[in-house]
C-alpha cells in the first residue's frame, strides 16, 4: 500500500509532508533498528533538507541508527562541506543537534566496497530486454546495506534518458551499484536510444533494475518525491520501492513534460551549477532532443564547465560522441569500453544513422563552455565561445523556432502530436 498525496496544481506544506510520513512511518517495525536513507547528490533538484529534518524529528528517537548514503552511481564523492549543503546544515549542526547522524558517499571507485549478490540468467535477460541483449548480469551493490536492519530510499521522479523516469530501485542501480548493472542497464537504454525511453514510463530498462533489486534481502521502503519549480514539493508518496515509484512517476509524467506546438529549429539550454561537468550537463540536450526539429541544434550553455567527465574523462576522450550505430556497426572495436560511457556517448549526440562510413546526426549538438574547440571538435561536438551569447538574445522567439531554457537538465520537452 502506498501512502502519499500529489497535486498538479499546488504543493504540499511542511506540515503536510510531517502528516504523510509520520502515518506511512509509524506503523513500520522500525524501533530499534539500524536505518539507512539512500538520498541522491546534488544534481538533483529535491527537498534533501526538509526531508533530512522530518526523518530526524519522527525517527532518531525511535531506531538504534540513522545514517545516510549517497547514492553517487559512477559521479565523484561529495566533500564534507558539499554533504552538509546537501542535507541543509551547517558544521556545528552536524557535530551536535545531529551527532549521532552519519551521511556516507557511495565509494564505487573503492575496492572492497562492493559485494556480489547474485546473477541474472542470460535467459532471463532476454525476456526482460525483449530480445534486446541476452548475457548473464552480475549484481553487485554496496555491502553497507548489510550493516542495517532496513533501507529507506528517499529521491525525486523526473524524466529519465536510461530508464524512462528515475526514482525507485534506481537509488540501487545504479545508485550504489557495481559498474556490471550500471553499464548493462545503461547500454540497454542506448539501444532503445534515449529519445524512445526518456518519459515513457515501464521500460525494459526498469525491468532489469526491478529485477536485480529482488536480489536486495535486506528490508526497503521507499520515499518517492514529485518536485516542481525551486524544491517545492507537489508529491509524497512511500511504499514498496515499485508502488511508490508507479504513484510518483505518474504525476511526474504531468507535471515535468512541457509540450510545444512545433519543433524547434534551435534550443538554448542554461545549465545550472549543480551540474558541474558534461557527464550530468548532457541531460541538457536528452531533455531537449525531442523537441528538436531534424537538421537543428542543441546548445549547452555552461560557461563554469571546463571537463567532459571528472570520473570518465579519458575513455570519453578515446571514443568521442556518436550516433549508436555507430557503435553496433563497429562493436568488436568498442565492445571493451565500458558500456557506461558508451551510452552516455550516444545519449548525447543523440538519434541518427551510420551507414557506409558515414555518421549522421538528426541534429547538431554544441559546448558552450570552457572546454576548448580542439577538445570539442575532438570527441565530435560543436563549439561556441560562451562569452559570444547573451540569454537576451534568446528570450521570446519560440515563434521563429528557438528556444531559451532558462534551467535545463529535469523538464522533458516534447512536440504535441498531429
Amino acid at each position: 500500500m502506498v501512502i502519499g498525496r500529489g497535486y498538479e496544481q499546488g504543493y504540499l506544506s511542511e506540515e503536510d509532508a510531517r502528516a504523510l510520513l509520520d502515518e506511512a512511518l509509524r506503523t513500520q517495525p522500525l524501533d530499534g533498528k539500524r536505518l539507512l536513507i539512500i538520498i541522491p547528490d546534488s544534481t538533483r533538484t529535491a527537498p534533501i533538507p526538509l526531508m533530512f529534518r522530518l526523518f530526524h524529528e519522527l525517527l532518531a528517537k525511535r531506531v538504534a541508527a540513522l545514517d545516510y548514503l549517497v547514492a553517487l552511481g559512477t559521479h565523484k564523492p561529495m566533500s564534507e562541506d558539499a554533504l552538509n549543503r546537501l542535507v541543509g546544515v551547517t558544521a556545528e549542526e552536524r557535530r551536535t543537534t545531529y551527532a549521532g547522524v552519519r551521511v556516507f558517499n557511495h565509494r564505487w571507485d573503492l575496492p572492497g566496497t562492493l559485494v556480489h549478490i547474485g546473477t541474472i540468467p542470460a535467459d532471463e535477460i532476454g525476456a526482460l530486454t525483449g530480445g534486446l541483449l541476452r548475457q548473464a548480469v552480475d549484481v553487485t551493490i554496496n555491502r553497507m546495506i548489510y550493516d542495517y536492519d532496513q533501507v529507506l530510499i528517499c529521491g525525486p521522479v523526473f524524466p529519465h534518458e536510461v530508464v524512462g523516469f528515475s526514482g525507485g530501485n534506481k537509488y540501487f542501480f545504479p545508485g550504489i551499484s557495481g559498474p556490471e548493472v550500471i553499464d548493462f542497464t545503461h547500454w540497454v537504454g542506448a539501444v532503445i536510444t534515449s529519445y524512445a525511453v526518456i518519459g515513457s514510463g515501464y521500460t525494459p530498462v526498469r525491468a532489469v533494475i526491478d529485477r536485480a533489486a529482488q536480489e536486495v534481502k535486506v528490508p526497503k521502503l521507499c520515499c518517492c518525491l514529485v518536485v516542481k519549480g525551486d524544491n517545492n514539493l507537489a508529491g509524497l508518496y512511500v511504499g514498496s520501492p515499485e508502488e511508490a515509484w508507479e504513484a510518483a512517476s505518474a504525476l511526474s509524467s504531468r507535471l515535468h513534460i512541457i509540450w510545444l506546438d512545433r519543433p524547434m529549429r534551435r534550443v538554448l539550454s542554461v545549465m545550472p551549477r549543480m551540474y558541474d561537468d558534461i557527464w550530468t550537463a548532457a541531460k541538457g540536450m536528452y531533455k531537449l532532443e525531442p523537441a528538436v526539429a531534424d537538421g537543428g541544434e542543441v546548445i549547452i550553455y555552461a560557461p563554469h564547465i571546463d571537463e567532459f567527465s571528472y570520473s570518465h574523462g579519458e575513455h570519453i576522450e578515446a571514443v568521442g560522441y556518436h550516433v549508436r550505430d555507430y557503435f553496433l556497426k563497429q562493436w568488436d572495436r568498442f565492445k571493451d569500453y565500458p558500456w557506461g560511457v558508451l551510452a552516455h556517448s550516444t545519449h548525447l549526440r543523440g538519434i541518427g544513422t551510420y551507414e557506409n562510413g558515414v555518421e549522421r546526426p538528426r541534429i547538431q549538438v554544441t559546448l558552450a563552455t570552457r572546454i576548448p574547440r580542439e577538445r570539442c571538435e575532438k570527441v565530435n561536438l560543436g563549439y561556441r565561445n560562451p562569452d559570444t551569447i547573451d540569454l537576451d538574445d534568446w528570450r521570446g522567439r519560440e515563434d521563429e523556432g528557438i528556444l531559451l531554457v532558462p534551467k535545463a537538465g529535469e523538464m522533458l520537452y516534447r512536440v504535441k502530436p498531429g
